[in-house]
């Protein structure tokens, strides 16, 4: 069944043709039936209720406007929203209710968004399977196979989005890969922006230099015009950049003379064959529309983006979470011993696994005596990194890659793999995340019946690029 497209959903209720609050309350039906996929760590009810209220009166008042007006919205976790328990996957931020919007949220609210949930992840973001979820969290079920995972660490995102037949985005986060992942999994488009183009304020933090918030849609299309919504400077940000894409004006454009940069080290080794046939398959359509494709390398991104990203990821993630020790910030216990050991048990009893894992690792990274050796040595990749990219894009106006090296694994898969294994199978997102480029995942064909996604990355502020590029290859399947 054809789900109408978000911009029709919001002319349709602008024009007072759709019942705001008899829709939401059919939508929150729907999501509350569904949720043995465990999409959802909490689904505001009363407040999507309230919302719709709101809407309808505005629509007989003859004041209805705004791009997501009257549309059901889904907000990750780590994403704050006023007044709705917003946790990041953690049991140490159990009760935690904002008492602000997060910048992202008040600009939806502001377009006519009813905001209905807020999607499972994996805790704080530490992830690709959303499997490490925090204590008392369960992880999300591919709507495609309940035995497979939805990718992380928006799996909540994606899996709703894939899932409901009825119109949505959802607004979600990336850190190394977290929308683009979880899209690929699930077979929906997750536009992940240029660094600072999306305010971060009001996010609950993994990693300050490489956080992004992003948008995720059936389409290319519904992807964008959350992302548009969503854009723009913000005082309370001080790395937002004062620019906001428009793509209303981007739907007539043709593919010819397309420029596309192909990532060979990413269709090679460690990428499942089929997955790399399928992607090739969708850019040999892009040829035959008339762009230009080539084969490229990069080999240091192909070799140090995933030692670097972890490096820094894990040094930037343990020290946001240093604050939450049970004094001023998060779970309590009851007070006794010192200071030190008050702290342990907190963190002990409310972390889980992974996140113990990373904030190890990433308070080794920073000691003195290793700092120099560790972190700031990944740094100074992480610019070579990038510089790499900046080489390839004087030539191409986009690359391309497989968004994941695999389908979504099954979760009994996921159980055998170690640590390190599991960081390997960000190889294909990192790269552009850890360069703080936009890219967008769409899905390009199936494999056991299971999506594969194709990912396309542009250079800084070239949004618009992206999005030509993921339209005609959406087209084109």
């Amino acid at each position: 069944m054809k789900v109408q497209s978000v911009l029709e959903f919001a002319e349709q209720a602008r024009a007072g043709n759709i019942g705001i609050e008899e829709n939401t309350h059919k939508i929150l039906d729907k999501v509350f039936a569904a949720n043995g996929m465990n999409f959802f760590n909490v689904i505001s009810k009363d407040l999507a209720l309230q919302q719709a209220k709101e809407l309808d009166s505005r629509v007989k008042q003859g004041k209805a406007s705004g791009k997501l007006f009257g549309l059901p919205v889904s907000v990750k976790d780590c994403i704050c929203v006023k007044g709705i328990e917003s946790r990041a996957g953690s049991r140490i931020l159990d009760g935690y209710l904002p008492v602000f919007d997060a910048t992202v949220v008040s600009k939806a609210k502001a377009e006519g968004a009813i905001i209905i949930g807020k999607t499972s992840q994996d805790e704080f973001g530490f992830g690709t399977f959303s499997t490490n979820t925090g204590i008392g969290f369960n992880a999300p079920k591919n709507p495609f196979d309940s035995e497979r995972s939805c990718g992380g660490s928006s799996g909540g995102s994606a899996g709703l989005t894939a899932f409901a037949d009825f119109a949505h985005v959802s607004i979600s986060e990336s850190t190394g890969g977290s929308i683009a992942c979880p899209a690929g999994f699930c077979g929906v488009a997750g536009f992940t922006p240029t660094y600072g183009l999306v305010s971060r304020y009001g996010l609950i933090d993994y990693a300050n230099s490489l956080d992004k918030i992003g948008s995720m849609g059936k389409t290319v299309a519904d992807s964008a015009l959350l992302l548009e919504s969503i854009a723009g400077h913000d005082e309370k940000d001080s790395t937002s950049l004062n620019e906001k894409p428009s793509f209303a004006d981007e739907k007539n454009f043709s593919t010819k003379g397309l420029k596309i940069g192909i990532i060979k080290d990413f269709f090679g080794e460690g990428i499942n064959p089929d997955v790399s046939k399928i992607a090739w398959n969708s850019i040999k359509k892009l040829e035959k529309a008339g762009a230009k494709i080539k084969e490229i390398s990069l080999s240091l991104n192909a070799k140090f983006s995933v030692p670097a990203y972890y490096l820094i990821a894990m040094a930037e993630s343990s020290t946001n979470l240093a604050k939450f020790c049970g004094m001023r910030y998060g779970a309590q216990e009851s007070l006794s011993g010192s200071f030190n050991e008050y702290f342990s048990k907190v963190r002990s009893n409310n972390f889980g696994e992974e996140a113990k894992r990373r904030i190890l690792l990433g308070t080794f990274a920073r000691m003195s005596g290793f700092r120099d050796a560790y972190y700031l040595k990944a740094m100074k990749a992480r610019t070579r990194l990038i510089n790499e990219f900046r080489l390839a894009f004087k030539e191409f106006d986009v690359l391309a890659n497989p968004t994941m090296p695999v389908i979504a694994p099954k979760f009994s898969e996921i159980e055998k793999l170690s640590p390190i294994e599991q960081y390997a199978m960000d190889l294909c997102t990192v790269p552009s995340n850890l360069a703080g480029l936009p890219h967008i995942s769409i899905n390009s064909g199936f494999s056991q019946k299971m999506p594969v996604g194709i990912m396309l990355v542009a250079d800084y502020l070239q949004e618009k690029k992206l999005f030509r590029a993921a339209s005609a290859l959406e087209e084109l399947q």
